[in-house]
């Protein structure tokens, strides 16, 4: 089966499909809306075939569909019908727990997506939780307030990176995760990775768009969870 991903973010929203070679991507921005997201999607993707959707969503997600507004982009996410401005099933997962599900490796991961905001996931032996951390009290606000992307324009690369270190140790000494990995596209600006941490990779996202519906992995319906083993998933390792 053909999937095509699709991985929203606050700037731009990427897509790819099985069995091509480049991704694509259109500006978002906090006008665009779902409609005009899955209109400019299948422009962008009228050329490519595909039978079912996956979607990466900067936002809280339950029951297959998004159940709070993004906080970059447009509203009406959350009555949107996907499955019907696509003509294809599809299935909807938070963008940190895509990115995570395809950057998994094994035992007990934390994953921490440095974008426009803080992205935060952790797989449990295969199974992917969604997690929203990033609002949390951290100093005089949140741990998104300190190291997203306003933090980094704001104050500085040299601040913001142990402002991070600062992050990642307390976060990763509460949950005690086996493997922790910082993605998103501001990990490019840290010189050095906090200890104990691997660099993940934006295109993993498309690894776990298509993991969303490869036949190893399991989607409850009922919950934002997915399960994969990984030594089962062909040709997708991050």
């Amino acid at each position: 089966m053909n999937v095509l991903v699709i991985d929203v973010g606050g700037s731009h929203v990427k897509i790819l499909a099985t069995g091509e070679k480049e991704s694509r991507r259109i500006d978002s921005g906090p006008t665009m809306t779902p409609a005009d997201m899955a209109k400019g999607v299948k422009e962008l993707a009228k050329d490519w075939k595909y039978e079912a959707v996956a979607i990466g969503y900067p936002g809280v997600v339950k029951n297959n569909q998004p159940v709070t507004e993004p906080h970059n982009l447009g509203q009406g996410w959350v009555e949107f019908d996907f499955a019907a401005a696509f003509g294809h099933p599809v299935r909807i997962i938070n963008d940190a727990s895509m990115q995570a599900l395809g950057s998994f490796k094994k035992d007990k991961m934390l994953f921490l997506g440095l974008g426009t905001g803080l992205g935060t996931a952790m797989v449990l032996e295969g199974t992917v939780v969604s997690m929203e951390l990033a609002h949390l009290p951290y100093r005089d606000s949140t741990f998104e307030d300190y190291v997203g992307e306003h933090a980094l324009e704001r104050d500085g690369k040299k601040e913001w990176r142990k402002r991070v270190t600062d992050v990642v140790s307390r976060l990763a000494a509460a949950l005690e995760p086996d493997d922790v990995v910082i993605g998103g596209g501001n990990v490019k600006h840290l010189d050095d990775l906090p200890p104990g941490c691997r660099a993940g990779d934006n295109a993993n996202a498309f690894i776990g768009g298509f993991r969303m519906w490869d036949d190893a992995v399991k989607v409850p319906q009922r919950t934002e969870q997915a399960t994969v083993k990984t030594e089962d998933v062909k040709g997708s390792k991050p």
